[in-house]
C-alpha cells in the first residue's frame, strides 16, 4: 500500500520554479462550459507543472541508488507532456474547432511547435544514458531550463484561451442539447489528454502530483473518480513502478509533501 504522507511539509516542495496557474473558476466563480473546461485543464497544467518542479528541485539531489527510479520517473512526465499535447493537437482542437467553426488555435498550434522539439531533448538525453547511474542532474537542469520558458509560457496561454471561448458568437448555448452534449464532449476530450499516456504510469503521475488542498481546497473531489477505483489504482497500480512515485509532490491522498531527494538531506556526485 502507498505511503500516506503528513500534510504540507514545512520545507522545499514543488512549488517554485513554475508558480501555479489559478483556475478560471476561482478567479471568476463563473460555472459555464468553457469556464469549467478550462479549469480542469489548468488543474492538468498543474500537475504537470508540479511535475516539472518536482523534476528540477530533486535531480541535483539523487543519490546512485535512486537514479534508475527518478529516471523512469522523468521519462513519465515526458511521456505526460507529449502525450497530453498529441491529443489536443489531433483530437480536441479540432473538435473545438468544428464545433465553433473557426481556427481559434492558431496561436496555440505555435506555441508547441516552440517547446516540443528542445523537449525532445530532455527525452534523448535520459532514454541515452548507458547506465541510470551515469545520470547528471546539473546537465538535467540545462536542458529543462532551454525550454522552460516556451513551455510555461504555453501551458498558461492555453487556459485563458480554452476559457475565452465563452464569449465566441459560435459556441454552444448553455442548458440546450447542443450545449449539453458540447460540454460532456468537452469534458471526455480533456481527461483523455491524461488517459492517452497510459493508467498506471502516466495516470499515476498526474494523481500524485494533483494537489487537493490547492485553492482552499475546491478541487478535492476532482476528477470524479470512484473511491474503491482510485484506492486499487494508488495501492494496486502503484506497485507497477513503485520506486518512482518517492519522487512526486503530493502523497495517495493528494496532500502536498516534502521532496524526497531533498529530505535526504544529501546530494549525490555532481558530473
Amino acid at each position: 500500500m502507498m505511503a500516506v504522507s503528513p500534510s504540507r511539509a514545512p520545507h522545499i516542495w514543488a512549488d517554485s520554479p513554475l508558480a501555479m496557474i489559478p483556475t478560471p473558476m476561482y478567479l471568476s466563480q463563473k460555472t459555464d462550459m468553457w469556464t469549467e473546461g478550462a479549469s480542469h485543464m489548468c488543474n492538468v497544467h498543474n500537475s504537470v507543472f508540479r511535475g516539472f518542479n518536482s523534476i528540477y528541485l530533486q535531480a541535483e539531489h539523487v543519490q546512485d541508488q535512486d537514479k534508475a527510479d527518478f529516471v523512469g520517473y522523468c521519462m513519465t512526465w515526458y511521456k505526460f507532456v507529449s502525450t497530453h499535447a498529441m491529443e489536443e493537437e489531433e483530437v480536441l482542437f479540432p473538435a473545438v474547432e468544428k464545433m465553433l467553426g473557426e481556427a481559434v488555435f492558431q496561436d496555440t498550434h505555435k506555441e508547441h511547435e516552440a517547446f516540443l522539439p528542445p523537449l525532445t531533448d530532455f527525452h534523448t538525453y535520459l532514454s541515452t544514458l548507458s547506465n541510470p547511474v551515469d545520470f547528471s542532474g546539473p546537465r538535467l537542469i540545462e536542458i529543462m531550463d532551454r525550454f522552460r520558458k516556451p513551455f510555461e509560457d504555453h501551458f498558461r496561454s492555453e487556459i485563458d484561451t480554452i476559457a475565452l471561448l465563452a464569449d465566441h458568437p459560435n459556441a454552444p448555448k448553455e442548458n440546450t442539447p447542443e450545449g449539453i452534449k458540447a460540454a460532456a464532449d468537452l469534458d471526455r476530450m480533456g481527461r483523455n489528454t491524461v488517459l492517452r499516456g497510459g493508467i498506471v504510469d502516466v495516470g499515476l503521475f498526474f494523481l500524485l502530483n494533483l494537489d487537493r488542498e490547492y485553492e482552499d481546497g475546491l478541487w478535492k473531489d476532482w476528477p470524479p473518480v470512484p473511491r474503491p477505483i482510485k484506492w486499487l489504482l494508488l495501492n494496486i497500480g502503484g506497485w507497477v513502478h513503485s520506486g518512482w512515485w518517492k519522487f512526486a509532490s503530493c502523497d495517495a491522498e493528494g496532500r502536498p509533501r516534502q521532496l524526497y531527494a531533498r529530505a535526504a538531506g544529501t546530494a549525490s556526485n555532481l558530473k
